[in-house]
């Protein structure tokens, strides 16, 4: 299987016929190839989305709503080819794909449909005249997504692009590009605009780069590690370009003696170990009052270790691979340097002896707040425990680190709750839940956890330029 660009409506090989593996994690075998793009195919990509921009901008919001409602009704209709391919691509269990993630995608464009129809501009009145700001289209922009949520990633940015009125060249992770293509296929299908969402395949310096210092690109968001954000960063600022960027995280899951813990222990386990832990939101630090801690450790390794890893496309699996051989080698490497630090490995820690890329689900106790493991993101399932005394202890150790994304607070206690959301030095919390997603609401970190917001109109204000008109309305010499 070879998977090929999409530009200008059609389905574009490698021009120069260089290709990339793409490895199923569950194998670790070749499952396709991918095109390997360069500077000359988003050169194309560009020149195609700078022709389409124009009349895309001039379409009514609500015509460009109709486009992205056929887009959701399109995976929709193949919800079980896209969630197959996204299941096979990045090892993640079926019954994830098919419930969780390729649904999300759907959500992704029918939310910001709506949003296209609500979206307004602002008028003010009564101090200086009258005034009002139009929000315009950028242009062209760029979006690079990462590869642990593919298409729910990549439809979380297009979307509100789309619908605010630009044209859009889209970069997807080259280990994971398959339900991607899928969409630039979907495009063809139902004769989506040409030009319009363009996909370039491809390493990152081969296309991201170019893609990010493009003259006409006009502005970037992207979804990845804080290393390449700093790099794009670094590349964009001196072009004065639009800059959003979701980075890593190392979040913080606070568990008080009050709280209903043993009720909840379900969805602690699944914040932490969800996707083979590879979200940026999953609570990799379990920060658990003192007088509990034992108990909690006991009863939460008790259904740790009865999470079954499998192949992804049995539906009784909880947990796959990780997404790639490197990957493998770093998460297995931060495990041994956990060790070396004092850790003791409470259960978990080992390669599972099957094909592919399995790692047991981890848990490790007896590590401080200043060590490596406790402050760089691993991005696997790895979960640390810290024992806390009291609330100003559990505030000190969940704002320790470089990193500012989520975290989630476990207590009865309504006044903590509330203390605690507004001291956290992050962009997130949740209270006695984890990852419950209102898409309005504004998304990202803070920190070395990103720049900027996504989601709502806090999305649909940075794919957008404001111009403010004053009008005078009286004594207007």
């Amino acid at each position: 299987m070879r998977l090929n660009h999409w530009i200008d409506g059609q389905s574009v090989p490698s021009r120069t016929d260089r290709w990339l593996d793409v490895h199923e994690p569950a194998t670790g075998r070749v499952l396709a190839q991918v095109a390997a793009g360069d500077a000359a195919d988003v050169d194309a990509a560009v020149d195609a989305a700078k022709r389409a921009a124009p009349a895309w901008a001039a379409l009514r919001n609500s015509e460009r709503a109709m486009w992205l409602e056929r887009l959701a009704a399109g995976i929709e209709a193949k919800l079980e080819t896209f969630a197959t391919a996204e299941s096979r691509d990045a090892g993640k269990p079926l019954r994830l794909t098919r419930t969780i993630e390729i649904p999300r995608a759907i959500s992704n464009f029918r939310f910001f449909a709506h949003a296209a129809t609500q979206f307004a501009s602002e008028s003010h009145h009564g101090e200086a005249g009258l005034n009002y700001t139009l929000r315009s289209p950028l242009g062209v922009v760029a979006a690079i997504s990462p590869w642990n949520l593919p298409l729910y990633l990549l439809t979380w940015k297009i979307a509100p692009a789309l619908a605010a009125g630009n044209t859009v060249i889209a970069k997807p992770s080259e280990i994971t590009p398959w339900t991607a293509t899928l969409l630039g296929e979907l495009c063809g299908e139902i004769g989506f605009p040409a030009g319009v969402l363009n996909i370039v395949h491809g390493l990152g310096a081969d296309v991201g780069e170019p893609l990010v210092s493009h003259d006409d690109v006009k502005a970037v968001t992207f979804t990845g590690s804080t290393a390449v954000g700093r790099r794009i960063a670094g590349i964009a600022s001196p072009l004065l370009k639009k800059v959003s960027l979701e980075l890593g995280g190392k979040n913080a899951t606070l568990v008080f003696a009050d709280s209903a813990w043993r009720e909840h222990l379900d969805t602690l386990v699944r914040s932490a170990f969800q996707n083979t832990g590879q979200i940026c939101l999953c609570g990799s630090r379990l920060l658990v009052e003192r007088s509990i801690h034992e108990e909690f450790v006991d009863a939460f390794v008790e259904r740790v270790t009865a999470l079954r890893v499998g192949d992804p496309i049995d539906t009784d699996t909880d947990m796959g691979p990780l997404v790639s051989q490197a990957h493998f080698d770093k998460v297995t490497a931060a495990i041994a340097r956990a060790t070396d630090e004092g850790g003791r490995l409470v259960c978990g820690g080992h390669r599972v002896d099957r094909p592919g890329w399995y790692l047991e689900p981890t848990v490790i106790d007896g590590l401080g707040p200043d060590c490596a493991t406790n402050r760089d993101e691993i991005f696997g399932p790895v979960v640390t425990v810290q024992a806390f005394d009291d609330e100003a202890q559990a505030l000190a150790l969940a704002n320790c680190g470089d990193y500012g994304l989520s975290a989630s607070v476990w207590t009865h206690d309504l006044g903590r709750a509330h203390r605690l959301a507004a001291a956290l030095r992050v962009g997130m919390v949740w209270i006695n839940t984890w990852m419950q997603r209102d898409l309005r609401t504004p998304f990202g970190g803070a920190g070395a956890s990103g720049l900027g917001r996504e989601g709502g109109w806090e999305a649909m204000r940075f794919f957008t330029e404001p111009k403010n008109v004053g009008i005078c309305l009286e004594n207007c010499e």
